[in-house]
This record gives C-alpha cells, structure tokens and sequence, in this order.
C-alpha cells in the first residue's frame, strides 16, 4: 500500500481513518521486517445489511464509487493493460473437491454437511452449462478495497464512520467489488434482500457508469464462485472450528436460493 494513501483519501472526504505520523514523520512504521500504520481510534459498530435503510443502502453504493474514484486519484501504483484473470473452476474440478472433502470430514459431522455436500455436487451438474466464458471479466477495472462490507465498516449515528482493513487492497473490475459487497451485506438467512441489493447498486451506478451487461458478468462469476468454492470446509478440518461449518451451511442455503432465482437476482443488480 501507498505510504500516504490513507491520508490521501481521509483528505478527499472518506470516512478513512487517517494514519497517525511517528517522531520522524514517517507514516509507515516498520518493526521487525514488517511496515504499519496507526490508526487513531475509531467509536461505531458493524451493522448487517439487512438493518440498513433502503436510503442507508442507496448511500452505500455511493460511498463505495466515490472509493473507487479517490483509490484512481490516490492509486498505489500503475494499472495493468488489462484486468487480472479470474480462474474459473471446471465442473469436474469442483466435483471432484467435493468428494473429497467427504471423505475427510469425520465420522460425527456437524448435522447436514454431508447432505449439503451431496446436493452441492448435484447443482454442479444442474448449472454446468451457465460456467461463465473465459477469465477475462468484463467491464471498467482499477484499485478496490477488496473487502468492503459491514464487518468492515464502522457506523455512527446512521453514517459510516469508518473504512477498514486494507489488506485485500488490489486491482480488480469495478463489478466484482459491487456483486461481492451487495452479496456479503444483503444476502443472509438463506435469502437475498433484492431491495437492498437494488438501492445499493443504483446508488453505485449513479456516480460509476457500470453498464448492465458488465455487472451481470460479475455478479454470473460470483455465483458461479460460491457454487465451486468450499473454503468454509477447508477452515473446518484444518483450524477444528465450528464456526466455519455453520457459516458453510449458511451459505449452502443462500447459493440454492439463489440458483433458484437467477434472473430475480441479476434484476436487482441492474436496477
């Protein structure tokens, strides 16, 4: 990250926590190899999605292309000739980690993961002819925060008061970052909140001009993402928490949901 990057989009206006300079004046302080901000402390709380306003949601999809532009302005270094490749895993390829999962999970699973790995392994079949085309997305590209959602996200009296953790910092399409931020804040308890994702979006794409056709590759990708990915199950066998079943069962839910619902889904995302 750009030594003064921070500082740059705190002056823009963000709700950026500008970083607190050290006796030598430097912005970054390096300790044992490693370079850090500090960060002045910041009183808010995260607030799910789904408790926001369709105003608070509306304003959210600004707050987050005036990011995009001020990450343009403030850009850590130069754009790539074209944006980076998306992997797009193969059919084969997902069914074939979802066997195997199975048969690591132990004896006493949590309740449903076997289950959810067998219908997981039978939607790959259902869907395989939607597999987006090529890992190139489509559409306007540039710096992006990377994980811009609520657990994120400081709020206070209404607004957010803070932007935080930077470590996914990177160059990604535009649509990537919409589809992703509008899944992780108004997708819970197995449903979309369309109303939410479309007051989110058409606030984003009242500042950002990210044609209809470009967000629906995004939010196709995404989907087709959430449907060979099991990184929940990963964490599970490997750290030994339960907490990364239950948030695999969660999303297990919301996926078939929105498999079931496709165009109501791309819809909202281009209101």
């Amino acid at each position: 990250m750009g030594e003064g990057l921070l500082a740059g989009l705190a002056g823009d206006g963000l709700p950026v926590p500008a970083p607190v300079a050290t006796e030598g004046g430097d912005l970054v302080a390096e300790f044992d190899g490693h370079g850090y901000y500090v960060l002045s402390w910041v009183d808010g709380r995260h607030v799910p999605g789904t408790e926001l306003t369709l105003d608070q949601a509306r304003e959210l999809g600004v707050l987050l292309a005036r990011l995009h532009h001020a990450l343009s302005r403030h850009a850590p270094g130069p754009l790539p000739d074209r944006p980076p490749p998306a992997e797009v895993t193969g059919v084969a390829t997902a069914d074939s980690a979802a066997g195997a999962l199975r048969a690591r999970l132990p004896a006493d699973p949590m309740p449903g993961l076997d289950t959810a790995l067998r219908e997981r392994r039978a939607l790959l079949t259902r869907y395989a002819d939607r597999r987006p085309d090529g890992e190139i997305p489509a559409g306007p590209y540039g710096w992006t925060h990377g994980d811009f959602q609520y657990r994120n996200l400081l709020r206070r009296d209404g607004e957010v008061a803070a932007i935080l953790d930077w470590d996914r910092l990177g160059v990604r399409p535009y649509g990537e970052e919409v589809a992703r931020t509008a899944q992780v804040q108004f997708g819970g308890d197995g449903v979309f909140d369309l109303d939410r994702v479309a007051a989110f979006t058409a606030g984003y794409r009242s500042v950002i001009d990210l044609p209809e056709a470009d967000l629906a590759d995004a939010v196709t990708r995404l989907w087709w993402k959430r449907l060979t990915d099991y990184w929940q199950l990963e964490f599970l066998l490997t750290r030994k928490d339960p907490a990364f079943g239950k948030m695999f069962l969660e999303g297990e839910a919301l996926l078939h949901w929105w498999s079931d619902r496709a165009d109501e889904v791309q819809a909202a995302y281009a209101p």
